[in-house]
C-alpha cells in the first residue's frame, strides 16, 4: 500500500476541494479521476492506499467503480462520498466493501480522519484544520 490517495468525482470543484483538504496531510501523492473508467484504470496502475469515491456519477456509478476496484484488490480502502438522502446507495456501498462513507458537504476533519485510518504509520503528520 502506498501513501497515494485517489479522488474520484465528476465535479471538478469537488475534486479541487478535496485536493485542498488533503494538502494538509503532507507527503501524500494525490491522484484524480473524473469518471469511473478512468478511476478503475488508475487504480490498476497506481494502487493508491485510499480512494475517495463519489457515489453518483454519470455513466459508471460509484457502486460499479467500487465493485471493480474490489475485484482488482480485495483489500482496497474505499471511502464513499455521497449527498444527503442516498442512504440505500450507501448501504449498498458498505455491503460492497467500502470501509466508510462521508456525507457531502463534508468537514475537512472527516477527510483527514479517513487518511489517518488508511495510513496509520502517518500518525501525527496530518494537519489539523
Amino acid at each position: 500500500m502506498s501513501d497515494k490517495v485517489m479522488i474520484v468525482d465528476d465535479a471538478l470543484f469537488m475534486r479541487a476541494m478535496l485536493r485542498k483538504t488533503l494538502s494538509a496531510a503532507e507527503g501524500l501523492e494525490i491522484l484524480e479521476a473524473p469518471d469511473g473508467p478512468t478511476a478503475v484504470r488508475l487504480y490498476q496502475s497506481e494502487r493508491p492506499g485510499l480512494v475517495l469515491l463519489d457515489i453518483s456519477m454519470p455513466g459508471m456509478s460509484g457502486i460499479d467503480v467500487l465493485r471493480q476496484i474490489r475485484s482488482i484488490d480485495r483489500l482496497a480502502r474505499v471511502v464513499m462520498c455521497s449527498a444527503i438522502g442516498q442512504d440505500s446507495m450507501m448501504m449498498e456501498a458498505i455491503s460492497g466493501g467500502a470501509v466508510d462513507f462521508i456525507v457531502k458537504p463534508f468537514k475537512p476533519e472527516q477527510i483527514l480522519r479517513a487518511v489517518q485510518a488508511a495510513f496509520p504509520h502517518r500518525q501525527g503528520k496530518e494537519g489539523h484544520p
